[in-house]
């Protein structure tokens, strides 16, 4: 009987390894009230408020209460302005957004890029069932979007997980079969049918293909639900123009470059450098908070740094 080789967790990850990272998935949460230090503290958390919820009491309008929970009716009476206090007595769609394009597979000296992106969506989806809320995917590579509706239940997130392994064990290095725009462009097309309004949206991703059109989708996807990103790059892509001699990818062609070529590697350098800074700037232009990560800390313990857990 043949056996199925052994595959380097640094640069293919499975179902048993992503499935085992729920025992992992403490200490951190999405929920509104984030500790003083999250990157998710000060986040504007009201989209969900008067929609299908209970209503708790009336208390004076303070500053950055949503307008629509105004009681106008109570406000006339009294002269002074009112609102209605709600509690939440519904699920939460969460939605992971998963990136397992050629130009995720990159890194180092730690793991792939797309590993850290598949251990961040494991250690988030079995959190979100276990806080009672439903998560959904978009797993995307080169050429397609799998877009997955959202569930609470342990089964579900195996099936989230196995897709992301499979789509993950199909990368290698070599030229992508689209462009990483194009492949942007899928991921957001499949999130306009799959994500309605008052969710939560976390994307697992580099950046790279970023353009206009997908700065107008980021723009309408932030319009009714809350949006995080999750921005995975390695320690390399920050340094590149130091390095005398390297063998780069930019998701579609690979290229060695020596000291004698400095003029091509810095050029290269440069680019990698903007795509990730005019990624960053687009999250800040919409208020997206952003999680780094890096392919050498273990993805559990930079999740939580991130969220603010002591």
């Amino acid at each position: 009987m043949e056996t199925k080789p052994t595959l380097d967790p640094d640069i293919y990850t499975d179902l048993k390894a992503l499935r085992l990272l729920k025992y992992k998935a403490h200490g951190f949460d999405f929920l509104p009230n984030q500790p003083i230090n999250s990157a998710l503290t000060g986040r504007h958390v009201s989209k969900l408020r008067g929609r299908g919820l209970n209503f708790e009491e009336m208390r004076h309008y303070q500053i950055g209460d949503d307008i629509r929970t105004m009681d106008w009716k109570v406000t006339n009476r009294t002269g002074k302005p009112h609102v209605k206090i709600f509690s939440e007595e519904r699920e939460r769609n969460v939605y992971v957004m998963v990136d397992q394009r050629t130009s995720m597979f990159f890194g180092s000296t730690g793991r792939m890029k797309s590993v850290v992106a598949a251990e961040i969506a494991a250690l988030i989806a079995w959190k979100v069932i276990d806080s009672t809320d439903r998560v959904g995917a978009i797993i995307y590579n080169d050429s397609t979007a799998l877009p997955l509706s959202p569930q609470r239940s342990a089964n579900h997130v195996l099936k989230i997980l196995n897709e992301i392994a499979s789509k993950n064990q199909q990368l290698k290095a070599g030229k992508a079969q689209d462009t990483q725009s194009n492949s942007f462009a899928k991921l957001f097309h499949q999130a306009q049918r799959l994500v309605k309004h008052d969710g939560l949206v976390i994307l697992i991703t580099d950046g790279y293909g970023y353009n206009e059109r997908s700065e107008e989708q980021i723009k309408a996807l932030c319009q009714h639900n809350d949006v995080v990103l999750c921005h995975v790059t390695d320690p390399l892509e920050h340094d590149l123009a130091t390095l005398n001699k390297m063998v780069l990818s930019d998701g579609q062609l690979q290229l060695s470059v020596s000291g004698q070529e400095a003029q091509l590697r810095d050029a290269f350098a440069k680019d990698v450098v903007q795509a990730i800074d005019n990624f960053t700037a687009v999250a800040k232009k919409y208020r997206i908070p952003v999680l780094p990560f890096n392919t050498v800390d273990p993805t559990d313990v930079q999740l939580r740094k991130a969220l603010g857990a002591s």
